[in-house]
């Protein structure tokens, strides 16, 4: 009986252990079901609070437009009134129809979508689509979208490189055979409340001058007044952050010294002395005291060309406002696909290296390297709305001895906690508290590692919880209630230890999961830092990206075979996947785009958009290297660019997108049009150059000048002769027939001491001015390839175009201290009112042409991160392009 006792009694207990298990197992699948339903309705809460916040956005943009429209539609009432009637006059500017052939428009952006392939293209032309269609003689600028009424974003700030923020929007197409009109322009706002009214002095501070001069000849008792009045004068802004000029050696225009008897002007650059002759119609008014004002026009960022997926991770998201978020150069770039439009946040002064979103969608952090300006030199994390466009604070100014790589913002706390790891050799890990004080305050440091980090990310349901990854480790922190990180290394066990660990990413069940330089993908289970599950050769070669899907499913990225792969929550292959052309490159990040469609950016600075049913079509295509050569179509609203990455691509400024784009298979140093734009002609590094159709991108002949980099190159204006300037120091002359297909050498310019730099021709063709690198000006016959030594007898001549930066004409555009390398580059405007420079500190600058007066006051925009390489106006003057040597951005102005 006792022992029927006991057996009842132990099955009782077997069966009660066995009730509690499954109730156990039951309560934690409910609970890991609502963790789930929870981050669900935070997304949508996110989602609803982030699309309320744009509409009140536009509401207010759009109370601000009529309220600006009514108080314009005053002031004209009011000067009707009040000034005597005039004839009216409207000016129209006629096209010239002188280009007859057809442009063929290849790799558009709305040809049809690139569908999954391994064929990497045609060897020679390895990123022209299929598209092979012949345009009519009147232009429409190429659709890139679906035709949706365009939605004009306005600038949050001012127009200057201090601004935090702009905005622009691309025209629809017009049905019409006529180009597309231009966007209505609207002024700029100022954001009172993000600082004090500007004074003078901020004034001063965005219009550089160029310093004091010295008037001769003079008496004595003159000489004595003027040096007694220039030694009190005030010097430039500019020239108080430049290095120390040696007293012994004279520089810029601070020396400069004017001839009335003669005519002549001297400046000294690097103390090599300059002497430019006056033009006969400023003899008499010349007067060097005066200052040079700033032109009416101002710029505005239009459009940004580029995206940095070269050496950059995770910087691709999609907010809930349905713009995606990404940056290139300093400039971090929100695009909205759907109406084809952009917004900037222009705060950095430098490369932009990471970003991180806010678990609310609405705020942004971004770090940068330490810029060129000694005011803005210092490494900092800016963080700022993504609405509005507004800095909320800067944090790290002072703190952080190398450049920010990675930043995640803390997720189960709502965002409190900003993480930033830097560059130094110690890779040193901080915690920000980013809201408390005016810079926020930071909460921790120490040292992450001594090899290289690539990736940090908070745990999304652990609160202190961080994970690094990078060259041989993942590293897993624990952040204590007293401020205090702990580290626990990533145990691999017996199994290979990766060369490098890539990428990192977080399941539903808050697993980590790392991908590695050996194609695989591992499982670490929550709590721990021991590995639960390996997925081995999944890709050839590193896996730079993995994305959970909202659904569970997982997404990984082959930086090196160029293979997307879908998993489900158990690492099981689905069948699905793609494979993305050789030519756009690996794949860099990977990120959850609407619906079912995928955001990629690429190692080859492209940005991807799709899925596997539709395939995946180019949303941005960039240079990978530096880019050098700059033309603007003489006719169309086209420009053409070429870099070392051996691309030369022409772009349309009005649809904002790539008309086509070709692997010329040689480094690219300079381009230029023929004056009826059918014909191009691209120098290269190797010292050959290419002729090449720019409608159908035929190869008409090459040639070879020397084994130097062939620096610029130009057609007369009568389209009869070539210049092309080399850095063997030499500028050779062809002579073209009238097909602009076969060219015959006249001979070759020698004369310079250094490499050229910039050339112009004379409107009449007859003359030839130079530039070169030791700060020489001078004048050739080019029908017999001489140097004319009297240069005072070419005071008077009309030049075509304008972009020797050493001329009467470009005095002002040096700043004090110049060392003859800090200006690039300059570009007059067709209408010869306006002169823009690109200089060694990624600035862009606007000054009233002609800057003679040492004196002239410009305005200075940002947005480059690294030396400014070409400028120029395109063919009727509304817009402007610049491009950015290593930053591989192409950055478009409107001129207001």
């Amino acid at each position: 009986m006792s022992v029927e006792m006991m057996n009842t009694i132990d099955e009782a207990e077997q069966a009660w252990n066995e009730m509690l298990e499954c109730e156990t197992g039951s309560l934690l699948g409910r609970v890991a079901d609502l963790e789930r339903q929870s981050l669900a309705q935070r997304d949508e809460i996110v989602c609803l609070r982030a699309t309320l916040a744009d509409a009140l956005r536009r509401i207010a943009q759009l109370e601000n437009r009529d309220k600006r429209d009514d108080e314009k539609h005053e002031r004209k009432n009011d000067r009707l009134l009040s000034s005597p009637l005039r004839n009216g006059h409207i000016s129209m500017r006629t096209t010239q129809n002188s280009a007859q052939k057809d442009v063929v428009r290849n790799r558009q952006t709305n040809s049809p979508c690139l569908k999954n392939s391994s064929s990497s293209g045609s060897s020679q032309d390895v990123r022209d689509s299929n598209v092979n269609s012949r345009r009519p003689v009147s232009y429409t600028a190429p659709s890139q979208l679906p035709q949706r009424r365009s939605v004009h974003y306005q600038s949050t700030n001012s127009l200057h490189s201090d601004s935090p923020s702009s905005s622009s929007v691309s025209p629809v197409p017009s049905p019409s055979p006529r180009a597309t009109p231009l966007p209505t322009a609207r002024s700029p706002t100022t954001r009172l409340s993000n600082g004090p009214p500007q004074s003078s002095l901020r004034r001063a501070k965005r219009w550089s001058s160029t310093g004091d001069f010295i008037h001769s000849p003079q008496s004595p008792n003159n000489s004595q007044l003027t040096s007694s009045r220039l030694s009190t004068s005030t010097k430039s802004l500019f020239n108080l952050f430049k290095p120390p000029v040696l007293n012994n050696v004279k520089h810029g225009t601070r020396d400069m010294q004017y001839n009335e008897s003669e005519g002549t002007v001297r400046m000294y650059l690097r103390g090599r002395p300059i002497v430019l002759h006056v033009p006969t119609s400023f003899i008499d008014t010349y007067d060097p005291h005066k200052v040079n004002t700033p032109p009416q026009s101002k710029l505005k960022l239009d459009w940004v060309y580029g995206y940095r997926g070269k050496d950059c991770r995770s910087n691709l998201h999609l907010l809930p406002t349905g713009e995606i978020v990404y940056f290139v150069a300093s400039v971090v770039v929100l695009y909205n696909m759907e109406e084809h439009c952009q917004r900037h946040y222009l705060g950095h002064t430098d490369d932009v290296k990471c970003i991180a979103i806010h678990p609310n969608k609405l705020v942004i952090a971004t770090g940068q390297v330490a810029g060129h300006d000694k005011r803005d030199a210092m490494p900092h994390i800016r963080i700022w709305n993504a609405v509005s466009l507004a800095t909320l604070t800067v944090i790290g100014i002072g703190e952080f001895d190398g450049s920010i790589c990675c930043l995640s913002f803390s997720k189960a706390d709502g965002g409190s906690y900003l993480c930033a790891i830097d560059e130094t050799s110690d890779h040193n890990i901080s915690i920000w508290d980013w809201q408390k004080g005016e810079r926020g305050t930071k909460v921790t440091e120490t040292k992450c590692s001594v090899d290289t980090v690539v990736c940090a990310d908070w745990h999304p349901l652990e609160r202190n919880q961080i994970v690094s990854c990078g060259k041989g480790h993942v590293s897993f922190w624990s952040l204590d209630n007293g401020g205090m990180l702990y580290k626990r290394m990533g145990v691999f066990e017996a199994r290979e230890k990766p060369r490098y660990v890539t990428c990192l990413a977080f399941n539903q069940n808050g697993d980590v999961l790392t991908g590695d330089s050996n194609g695989n993908v591992i499982v670490w289970a929550r709590g721990t830092n021991t590995i639960a599950n390996l997925v081995k050769n999944l890709h050839e070669g590193s896996i730079f990206s993995i994305c959970v899907l909202k659904s569970g499913n997982i997404v990984t990225g082959g930086g090196k075979d160029g293979r997307i792969l879908y998993l489900d929550n158990s690492l099981q292959q689905t069948g699905e996947g793609a494979q993305i052309e050789d030519h756009f490159g690996g794949i860099r990040t990977l990120s959850e785009g609407r619906g079912s469609q995928l955001l990629i950016g690429t190692t080859r600075n492209c940005i991807l958009v799709g899925d596997t049913e539709i395939g995946f079509c180019p949303a941005m295509l960039g240079h990978t290297e530096e880019v050098w050569g700059l033309a603007a179509h003489p006719t169309l609203p086209q420009f053409a660019t070429a870099g070392h990455d051996r691309l030369l691509q022409m772009w349309d400024s009005l649809s904002h997108s790539v008309v086509w784009s070709k692997d010329i298979g040689e480094q690219a140093q300079s381009v230029c049009f023929s004056p009826d734009g059918s014909v191009m002609v691209v120098g290269c590094v190797s010292g050959k150059w290419l002729v090449i159709d720019s409608e159908s991108r035929e190869f008409y002949t090459h040639h070879n000048d020397g084994t130097e980099a062939l620096q610029v190159a130009k057609y007369s204006p009568d389209g009869m002769l070539l210049a092309i300037g080399s850095r063997d120091n030499c500028i050779y002359i062809y002579q073209i027939n009238e097909t602009a297909q076969k060219y015959s050498r006249v001979g070759r310019c020698m004369g310079h001491s250094s490499f050229i730099t910039h050339l112009d021709w004379s409107v009449d063709s007859q003359y030839l001015r130079s530039n070169s690198g030791d700060y020489e000006l001078l004048y050739w016959n080019p029908g017999v390839c001489r140097q004319i030594p009297q240069s005072s007898n070419l005071r008077d001549v009309e030049w075509a175009s304008h972009t020797c930066v050493i001329s009467f004409e470009t005095i002002g555009v040096w700043p004090e201290g110049a060392d003859g390398t800090d200006v690039n580059n300059c570009t007059r405007s067709g209408e010869g009112k306006l002169l823009a420079t690109g200089d060694d500190f990624g600035k862009v600058r606007l000054f009233s042409y002609p800057a003679c007066q040492p004196k002239s006051l410009s305005y200075t925009y940002g947005g480059h991160s690294s030396h400014v390489t070409n400028v120029t106006f395109l063919h009727d003057d509304t817009r402007l392009v610049s491009i950015g040597g290593n930053d591989t951005s192409v950055l478009q102005w409107i001129v207001n």
